[in-house]
């Protein structure tokens, strides 16, 4: 058996020019992504349309995330979202004091 191990919160990458993901661990139904994010957005034209649903646990920082419906959700430390496939979405802020670290899941 291989065990995997580690501490998401712990020597992270620096993300003062870009956002930077590490994947975690990847089958074909399920990956598991670290991202850090420090003042990053979506860019300004254009949507995420994914294949695939995400959901998204924000681990520190605070982080605001539009819908194309309009809505903006500000999401905290702590909290979860769980995105549609082809929910279309972009982030809009991402705090750099401290910086956002995200735990994200994308499933079929």
């Amino acid at each position: 058996m291989h065990l995997n191990e580690g501490n998401i919160l712990k020597n992270l990458p620096d993300s003062a020019r870009e956002e930077m993901c590490t994947i975690l661990h990847s089958t074909k139904n399920i990956r598991i992504e670290q991202i850090v994010s420090s003042g990053q957005t979506s860019p300004e034209t254009g949507w995420y349309d994914q294949d695939e649903q995400e959901w998204v646990l924000l681990l520190e920082g605070d982080a605001k995330i539009e819908f194309e419906d309009s809505r903006i959700i500000h999401i905290y430390k702590g909290d979860y979202l769980l995105i549609a496939a082809h929910q279309k979405h972009k982030v809009i802020y991402t705090s750099t004091d401290p910086t956002c670290v995200w735990l994200a899941l994308f499933f079929q």
